[in-house]
């Protein structure tokens, strides 16, 4: 039977277990998004693409399965392209799909045509793959090369065109294809590597595991809590504050964040290296806090690309693989060589706890407006312990490295690319992914949150109760902070200021949602509490101290150290 071009896309989207579409609507697409909602997909219409694409991300980082976005010709499109490189650094494979013209119109030498551009271009440089459904024929090999390139090697995001003529097309197609057989689904060690891997893991007196986010996003956490409750060793971030492995939570250190992270690594004598680029925020594993013991160290290093084994520093033993592969591998070779928690490792759980107590003294209570640090205490002491932790921001951000309260299982945040403004729909995508069983509570700056506040409405039409917890300091704070670090302090700090207090609850308000304003740090806690039970997605407003936000930002000189060429 004849089936049009787009509801053959829908088909084989929905063969690699996707049900979520995120776009405006626009002619390209009416009629796939009517398909889509009568094969009982969500579809989702954000207030601006990038935001979507934002949110289609947020569903891999919380899944495990690509999220897809759709862009309409010219503008949806463009609007697309700056997501398109934040998903690109942050290896995470959304399927991009623009709208366009009749294929005819690229082929015109006419000028004056009205939203028309050779926009695949545009992501030629940022994604890993891009094509163009010239052809209805075309459908099925394109869709599953888009998926073979997405989640292949570094996960990444691709582009697809379908120009108006296609999707409008009708074909004889032949069955759905799973997605066995057309691309690698497992991706195991070598034998040979994994027992060199376990003979060092055997021989290590003081190993740690180096954990990045690719660990959680690809949703390994049942394996890699097993693999960390057999070594009873440290738990080392590749970022000061992440994800937490059920039961490895006091086990869990910053790298340079905190005295005990520092002297784990120092004391190493194996690394084994899951989900993590290597890269500057742990200073290539040889710089800093690295550097002593480093020529004794071993590393192990699980990494699905090939090309990205020893670019940075020398592994002892790489382990090419899916990690949801091949940290199984690991834990099934480990049965019988349980390790018990180790004196020095009950000195450092012991080293971390009194650090994080000492800091709490650093957050200075009473004070109006609330210094940012207890703001953080106060917003996350009481949150349910499976909450789903976003975090968008500069200094705001690396607040919530100490002072946060919670010790998430899952923590979404722009890690790798610094994007601000992905926080709100980081967290709609998210809560799409959770539904009723969780909650997702946003941590984030107000310069950060006023990006994408029009999705707020976008939370109250689909139901989607998120609580948004907004610092102010009507600047934007981390600027402040380098304007004085680079011209002094009394500098002008161009526009990094807007002299005006913001009521971001009347917003939420006005798009629907629950809203509070809360000027003291008592008050904080049962805003929060009151949010949760509303049942709907909320915002509440804290005005901070903004001196303190720019002066005392913690850790901001171990941060400083990640970049080999940083110009301030």
């Amino acid at each position: 039977m004849a089936t049009k071009v787009y509801e053959r896309v829908l088909e084989l989207l929905e063969a690699e277990g996707i049900r979520h579409l995120f776009g405006i609507p626009d002619p390209s697409f009416f009629h796939m998004f009517v398909t889509a909602e009568q094969r009982g997909w969500q579809v989702i219409a954000p207030h601006h693409e990038e935001a979507g694409a934002f949110m289609a991300e947020a569903m891999w980082k919380m899944s495990g399965t690509p999220g897809v976005v759709v862009g309409n010709q010219g503008p949806g499109v463009a609007n697309l392209v700056p997501a398109a490189i934040n998903a690109a650094k942050e290896n995470a494979p959304v399927i991009f799909i623009g709208g366009q013209r009749a294929q005819i119109a690229a082929r015109r030498v006419r000028r004056g045509r009205i939203q028309y551009t050779p926009q695949y271009r545009y992501f030629e440089e940022a994604v890993k793959w891009v094509a163009v459904i010239e052809y209805p024929e075309q459908t099925d090999e394109i869709l599953r090369e888009a998926f073979r390139q997405a989640l292949s090697g570094k996960p990444g995001p691709v582009y697809i065109e379908i120009p108006m003529n296609t999707m409008q097309a009708e074909l004889d197609f032949p069955s759905v294809l799973p997605p066995a057989a057309y691309r690698m689904l497992h991706m195991p060690a070598p034998a040979a590597a994994v027992a060199d891997a376990l003979a060092l893991i055997r021989a290590a007196r003081n190993p740690i595991m180096l954990v990045g986010q690719g660990a959680f996003t690809a949703r390994a956490h049942d394996s890699l809590a097993a693999l960390a409750d057999n070594l009873q060793c440290p738990v080392i971030h590749t970022y000061p504050i992440s994800s937490f492995l059920a039961g490895a939570e006091e086990r869990t250190f910053p790298c340079g964040f905190s005295p005990a992270g520092a002297a784990a690594v120092a004391g190493s004598d194996l690394v084994i290296a899951i989900g993590t680029e290597i890269g500057e925020p742990v200073q290539e594993g040889i710089r800093g806090h690295w550097a002593k013991g480093d020529a004794g160290r071993k590393w192990i290093h699980i990494e699905r690309d090939p090309t990205g084994i020893g670019v940075n520093r020398h592994i002892d033993v790489p382990l090419v693989g899916d990690l949801r592969d091949v940290v199984p591998q690991l834990v099934a070779g480990l049965a019988d060589a349980a390790r018990g928690l180790s004196a020095e490792v009950s000195e450092l759980v012991a080293l971390h706890r009194a650090h994080r107590e000492e800091y709490l003294t650093k957050a200075p209570g009473g004070l109006q407006p609330v210094h940012p640090g207890r703001l953080m205490v106060e917003a996350t002491r009481a949150l349910p312990a499976d909450t789903v932790f976003v975090r968008d921001g500069g200094a705001t951000s690396i607040y919530t490295w100490t002072y946060a309260q919670l010790q998430p299982q899952d923590s979404v945040w722009n890690q790798n690319f610094g994007h601000l403004g992905t926080g709100l729909p980081y967290a709609i995508g998210a809560q799409l992914v959770v539904g009723d069983a969780r909650r997702v509570v946003l941590v984030s700056g107000d310069s950060a949150f006023l990006f994408h506040t029009s999705e707020l409405e976008t939370a109250v039409r689909k139901n989607l109760p998120v609580i948004c917890i907004v610092a102010c300091d009507y600047a934007w704070g981390v600027e402040v902070r380098g304007y004085r670090g680079m011209l002094g302090e009394g500098s002008a700090e161009t526009e990094a200021h807007w002299g005006r207090q913001l009521r971001l609850d009347k917003v939420a308000e006005g798009y629907g949602a629950y809203g509070e304003y809360v000027e003291r740090e008592e008050d904080i806690a049962p805003a929060v509490q009151r949010a949760l039970a509303s049942g709907r997605p909320a915002v509440i407003q804290v005005p901070i101290d903004g001196a303190a936000n720019a002066r005392d930002v913690p850790g901001h000189e171990e941060y400083s150290t990640w970049y080999n060429d940083f110009w301030y």
